[in-house]
């Protein structure tokens, strides 16, 4: 899949173009540092990532950054890892986010509506957020938790969730959090690992019309965690709070002005963790600075948000997407958490939800994209959506069907930005800019300050074929190191093993002749016949058009004797069978819309697809299982969605030895 001529499925007007934030930035940026004034997008991108230093300072002037002590330059070492942004600098990204209360104006406005699967909102008010991170702030100081020390939560996306982690940035301490879907021993596969003093729990919650208790395991967290100095209990289903934990009204009772530490630009902000599929997960440090600015730019910039605007994205306190959507403070923007199942009481859900919050910007998976479309939901016919300016998607690539479902049932005026990044970053490294026309099956372009190119394996770039997804140059938000890896050198092997000196990230991508960026899926599971690359998503994207296909998963196996095998497993849709017709038809459809090529040598029908508990499929431990690596090494039991479909690929890898 390479670039195309055709036309755009969408372009902005020029009203659009015109009011776009990243239009007068490139103007401001033009008269006060030197960028292009003319160009558009192209040129900006261009300067961001030629003149580095001069970008990211326009960036911070931009937006205002709020440095209580100077920076003695933007970027003393670009070398990777090792990369020292704004050195001499202290801020406090906590008090960047609730700035906005700060104005009498807008005091009284929402900065949190919160939704749950009674679809009706409730409003936190800046002033309201801003008194409870103070006091929050203060209560944690008075339990002893100092710069560094890690605060952990194990919460669903509720505004407590938000108020706990501004806290703890306004401490000067380092936020981490799971989700209560997660078990314990998936939590504890994270936490262990950081040593939190403090952990804020609730005691269960609501999920797909029912109720979720989590008292047992809140309270197995409490033993395994020996560093817990405070437990704060988030009474979500009404209960009392346990012996020795402290109630969340209690601890947020106070009206005390929030006090920011003022901490280097590189002082951790928070820990993520990767999937952890094939061992322990990597727990991802990122800075206060590194994120600021770079969400800053993200959501300023390339989502166009702003005063007035509603940010949605559907996600979960465990995936690096909520850290991004309470980013959304940062620009004035009102945030929209929301807590339930996205699929409740219907598949149009996400929808009603971003029609009851006149949400601007509402964000979902590709998967749910496509979900809707199977399942023949009309948002624009069913739901006001006139608020909603933009649908943006994430998790996996959206197929051009995606794209074309979006435009004809979500509105032919929504700008569609399918965008990519990673935990690694906690941002974006190519999609949404509004600028830009949408071209079917295409990220829109490369984000600005982010030197995004394709690779071949001797480190030639590409354009219009396939190659590693390389970052060349430095981003703030790249990780500062990684927790319990003190000689970095687990750092260094999980991005700049392969090019020394580059970030390698482990996708496949297309830049097209016209700048555009085609995801075809991870490298490191990568389908490889006769020395030609091809990408799982684009199999994934033909084979689910067909309606008796729920899910797929393909995987290509080097096989000892030189040979290669490739099945595609296939979950039926309730009520088909996998017949010779229905198997006819997806040879076909594989061989008419990819190539021969992309022909699977068995399909094989399967109980389901195993994903990460972030949603993902699961390729590479499957490979694993399937060249007969046992289940207890080929995976991280605590990362998987549902471990037994695993023992189904592991029985068919026995039976494949056996025969």
């Amino acid at each position: 899949m390479t670039s195309t001529n055709a036309a755009p499925l969408w372009q902005p007007s020029q009203e659009r173009i015109d009011g776009a934030q990243i239009t007068r930035f490139q103007a401001w940026a033009a008269e006060h540092h030197g960028a292009p004034a003319e160009g558009g997008y192209p040129a900006l991108h261009r300067w961001s990532v030629a003149e580095l230093d001069t970008f990211w300072k326009a960036v911070a002037d931009w937006f205002d950054i709020r440095f209580s002590s100077p920076y003695e330059e933007v970027l003393a070492d670009r070398s990777m890892p090792g990369a020292r942004w704004f050195p001499g600098a202290t801020l406090n990204y906590a008090e960047h986010a609730l700035r906005t209360a700060e104005d009498p104006a807008r005091a009284d406005e929402p900065a949190i509506l919160h939704v749950d699967e009674t679809h009706d909102p409730q409003p936190v008010s800046w002033s309201e957020l801003r008194r409870q991170t103070g006091a929050l702030a203060a209560q944690l100081r008075a339990l002893g938790v100092r710069p560094g020390d890690r605060v952990s939560g194990y919460l669903p996306n509720i505004p407590q969730a938000v108020t706990a982690l501004l806290a703890t940035a306004a401490v000067g301490a380092v936020w981490t959090s799971c989700a209560p879907d997660f078990g314990a021993r998936s939590v504890l596969d994270r936490f262990q690992q950081v040593e939190p003093v403090v952990l804020f729990t609730v005691d269960g919650y609501r999920y797909g019309g029912k109720t979720h208790d989590r008292t047992e395991t809140v309270a197995e967290l409490r033993r395994e965690l020996p560093t817990l100095r405070a437990v704060i209990h988030i009474p979500l289903l009404g209960t009392t709070a346990p012996e020795g934990a402290i109630d969340w009204s209690d601890a947020t009772s106070g009206d005390t002005e929030p006090v920011f530490e003022q901490v280097p630009f590189d002082h951790p902000l928070w820990v993520l963790y990767s999937s952890g599929t094939t061992g322990l997960p990597k727990a991802i440090v990122q800075s206060q600075g590194g994120i600021l600015i770079e969400h800053f730019k993200q959501i300023g910039l390339h989502c166009d948000l702003g005063p007035g605007d509603r940010f949605f994205w559907y996600t979960s306190t465990g995936w690096m997407m909520w850290n991004f959507l309470v980013s959304g403070l940062l620009t004035g923007t009102t945030i929209v958490l929301y807590d339930g199942s996205p699929g409740y009481p219907d598949t149009g859900a996400q929808w009603r939800v971003a029609e009851r919050t006149g949400a601007t910007v509402f964000g979902t998976s590709a998967a749910y994209v496509m979900a809707c479309r199977k399942a023949d939901i009309h948002p624009a016919r069913d739901f006001d959506l006139t608020a909603v300016k933009c649908v943006a998607t994430t998790g996996s690539p959206l197929p051009p069907d995606g794209f074309r479902w979006l435009h004809e049932a979500a509105g032919d005026d929504v700008w569609i930005a399918s965008v990519s990044g990673g935990t690694d970053v906690c941002s974006c490294f190519a999609g949404a800019v509004p600028t830009l026309p949408v071209h079917i099956g295409e990220l829109q372009a490369a984000c600005l300050g982010t030197d995004l190119q394709a690779w071949d394996p001797q480190g030639k770039p590409l354009i219009g074929e396939v190659g590693e997804l390389v970052v060349t140059a430095p981003m703030p938000s790249m990780p500062i190191r990684f927790w319990n890896d003190p000689d970095g050198s687990r750092y260094h092997d999980s991005y700049f093993d392969t090019y020394p000196g580059v970030w390698r990230h482990g996708d496949w991508i297309t830049i097209t002749d016209h700048n555009s960026v085609i995801i075809h899926g991870r490298s490191d599971s990568t389908l490889n016949r006769q020395g030609v690359r091809m990408g799982s998503a684009d199999i994934y994207e033909a084979v689910e058009r067909l309606p008796e296909i729920k899910e797929s998963l393909v995987i290509g196996l080097e096989e000892p004797d030189g040979g290669y095998w490739m099945p595609l497993f296939v979950h039926l849709a309730e009520g088909a069978t996998l017949d010779d017709a229905l198997r006819t038809r997806i040879v076909s459809t594989i061989r008419t819309q990819l190539s021969p090529r992309h022909v699977p040598d068995d399909i094989i029908e399967v109980p389901g697809v195993p994903h990460t508990l972030t949603g993902k499929r699961i390729e590479v431990p499957v490979k694993r299982l399937l060249q007969g690596t046992p289940l207890a090494t080929a995976v991280n039991p605590g990362s998987v969605d549902n471990l037994d479909l695993l023992r189904f690929y592991e029985a068919l890898a026995l039976a494949r030895k056996g025969a």
